[in-house]
């Protein structure tokens, strides 16, 4: 499946916007397992649909579970609140309530990570310039500079390590000084090439009358029926989520013992991960519903094509 088909990603942009923002947030705030679990599971779902499983695979195995694995461990190391002991380090005691606090920082970092590579998938530059062109027109150009440079910074430095390649003056050359040397040549190379094309950047869009006061500007993005049924439905499912966390279900302590609130279930708490699940799995849904509605359209026009002309009638 391509990846660029996804319902959610023709949405309206502030209707992306209001999402990511929301989950990503709550999700970064909020220290309960049970919402955490189901944060990681819409945005792996997510993930996977927009980039496939083999480059979220590799990307976490290669970066993200080692600095889980850091932040996990350096929270017992460093904190030594809680009250059942497990053993010593020469820090100092070691304690469950600190290692498993350790274990839930781990998973926010983790799970934010995962929320901003989908966010970077569906909020394109045009769709964040659009949104704030005209209420911060130069922070808006700022930061969706940044968010363009970053995909074509990995794309630039393979360039320049190509051409520094044919010359023998590539940082997998030579000894450790000359690596260096060779490391800092490219690094300078691609700062010039970044600053060098923000400057362009900065002088078309200034040549075209950005940021001007009565200035349009095309888009191609419309707030339509489908987009208003989609910010009702996540509205009252963060509304029945918002309830359930002013009521406690949400509530997570681990210090001095482990509380965590919601547990046992109850039927308020159970609507509650309910509707955080519905909430954080959208996306997902609203993209398989629309692969359904897709399919079976296709096959119906499929068999009314094979069909002879005096059955169609």
């Amino acid at each position: 499946m391509n990846k660029h088909a996804d319902a959610f990603t023709d949405c309206h942009p502030a209707v992306a916007f209001f999402y990511f923002l929301t989950v990503i947030l709550i999700s970064m705030f909020m220290s309960h397992p049970v919402l955490l679990s189901i944060s990681f599971l819409g945005a792996a779902c997510y993930a996977i649909r927009l980039k496939g499983w083999r480059k979220i695979l590799r990307f976490n195995l290669l970066y993200t579970l080692p600095a889980m694995v850091i932040v996990a461990f350096m929270n017992p190391a460093f904190n030594h609140y809680g009250v059942t002991f497990l053993f010593y380090l020469k820090s100092g005691p070691v304690t469950l309530e600190a290692l498993v606090y350790g274990v839930v920082l781990a998973s926010m970092l983790f799970i934010a990570i995962l929320w901003f590579s989908c966010y970077n998938e569906v909020m394109t530059t045009d769709k964040f310039v659009y949104l704030f062109g005209r209420v911060i027109p130069a922070l808006s150009l700022v930061l969706s500079m940044v968010f363009r440079f970053v995909p074509r910074f990995g794309a630039q430095l393979k360039v320049i390590r190509n051409g520094q390649k044919a010359v023998g003056r590539d940082f997998s050359n030579g000894n450790l000084f000359q690596k260096l040397r060779y490391g800092i040549t490219i690094l300078s190379i691609l700062i010039t090439w970044a600053l060098e094309n923000a400057i362009e950047t900065s002088d078309s869009m200034r040549a075209r009358g950005y940021g001007l006061k009565g200035r349009s500007a095309f888009s191609i993005f419309r707030f339509d029926s489908r987009d208003l049924k989609a910010s009702l439905m996540l509205l009252l499912l963060l509304g029945i989520s918002g309830v359930g966390f002013a009521s406690g279900t949400a509530f997570a302590q681990y210090n001095p013992v482990i509380k965590i609130g919601g547990l046992p279930f109850t039927w308020q708490s159970a609507m509650t991960y309910l509707a955080w699940a519905l909430f954080c799995f959208f996306p997902f849904i609203m993209g398989v519903w629309e692969d359904a509605v897709f399919r079976r359209l296709e096959a119906k026009a499929s068999m009314e094509r094979k069909l002879p002309w005096y059955m169609a009638e």
